[in-house]
């Protein structure tokens, strides 16, 4: 029987042997994509809900021939706005969740079949968190093993506050892959944290978990008891193993993708922290592991200063929140680091010209998650 005979779907002998797929390209562009998994999830869903996902798409700067062609990869961006259009449309706010439990977990090509192979979980995990940008590039995944073993997620070229089906989808397959690697169906993370607020259906991913889960934390992450380390896979076949982590290292050397701007990055770690206050720069500099003066340093490089990106991150969230009627001004404030709904209100008629109430009336006219007019640069906001 021919080696190839127990290859993934997907996954094919080239030259000396060495695997190859279309998917998972040996160099990344500036604009973080994905192999578009979820995307497709997504698409399927809409056509079940009776929907057509052709406008859908084309809302979000996708294409029908995109979804079609398993082997094209997908902006990340993009994704992350295709699955907050059709969570509105179907009337399902938590999809990314529903989508994970649903789906074949062979779905994520490597991201599994990687793991399925190797001879323990603990190293399953490793290699998951070693290997989680081929399949999307904004997403990185720090592995820690110590008491328990953590995995914290990482943005990486998109905004943090605008991605919550998608880290919901990741966190619910890591947990179903742990729970099918071991075959511990009742396996349950001894703690999850998600950066984004939510205030409803949380019983129902906590419910599935089978632990209770932190919502607007400081970091995504999810961790397991240190004990499933050592778990032997039932489906551990090290030959297997070895040659798609051949490929996947031989793609990893060249993975230097062109991270976001530091200003991006910055956004993503002041979004979690607003509802607990505005964060200072020190603050900021810490969770980025660096110092003030070097962040500092690096905006102005960019010709932009810690207030500004501030200032530009909450304008955007602000326009976000008001297009959502369950929110009142005050928790929007609050949501925005602002300790008095008056303050909030000063600073966005400041920005927009009118109170925040008006604009909320006016939203559709302007659309859902943006002014009427382009946001000014950041560096154009400085007082």
């Amino acid at each position: 029987m021919d080696g190839a005979d127990f290859l993934p779907a997907g996954l094919k002998w080239c030259g000396a042997g060495f695997l190859q797929d279309k998917r998972y390209p040996t160099s990344f562009g500036s604009v973080p994509t994905a192999i578009g998994t979820i995307t497709r999830l997504a698409c399927t869903r809409l056509q079940e809900a009776g929907l057509s996902p052709k406008p859908l798409l084309a809302q979000a700067g996708l294409t029908v021939e995109q979804i079609k062609d398993r082997r094209a990869r997908v902006s990340v961006e993009r994704q992350i706005r295709l699955l907050n259009l059709a969570a509105n449309a179907i009337g399902d706010e938590l999809l990314g969740f529903h989508l994970a439990q649903a789906c074949d977990l062979r779905e994520l090509g490597l991201l599994y079949y990687v793991p399925a192979s190797s001879q323990t979980a603990g190293e399953g995990l490793r290699r998951l968190a070693r290997y989680v940008s081929l399949i999307n590039e904004s997403l990185s995944i720090e592995y820690r093993e110590g008491k328990s073993i953590r995995l914290i997620f990482n943005h990486i070229g998109v905004r943090r506050h605008t991605d919550r089906h998608q880290i919901e989808f990741s966190l619910t397959i890591l947990t179903r892959l742990c729970r099918h690697l071991t075959r511990r169906r009742k396996l349950a993370p001894t703690r999850v944290k998600l950066a984004h607020p939510r205030d409803r259906a949380i019983s129902k991913i906590a419910g599935f978990l089978g632990t209770a889960v932190q919502f607007n934390a400081r970091v995504d992450e999810v961790a397991f008891a240190a004990n499933i380390r050592d778990i032997a896979l039932l489906n551990a076949d090290p030959y297997l193993n070895e040659l798609l982590i051949a490929i996947c290292e031989d793609a990893m050397p060249r993975s230097a993708m062109t991270r976001s701007t530091f200003a991006m990055q910055i956004e993503g770690a002041i979004a979690p922290l607003l509802p607990h206050g505005a964060p200072s720069v020190g603050d900021i500099a810490s969770r980025l592991g660096t110092s003030g003066r070097t962040l500092s340093r690096r905006l102005a490089a960019e010709g932009l200063t810690f207030n500004a990106v501030l200032k530009n991150l909450r304008t955007q969230l602000a326009w976000k929140y008001l297009s959502d009627p369950a929110l009142s001004i005050s928790e929007i404030a609050w949501l925005l680091g602002y300790e008095e709904s008056a303050s909030f209100t000063h600073a966005f008629k400041r920005w927009t010209g009118k109170p925040p109430g008006q604009a909320r009336s006016e939203r559709r006219t302007f659309g859902t998650d943006v002014p009427p007019k382009l946001l000014p640069l950041a560096k154009e906001m400085i007082e």
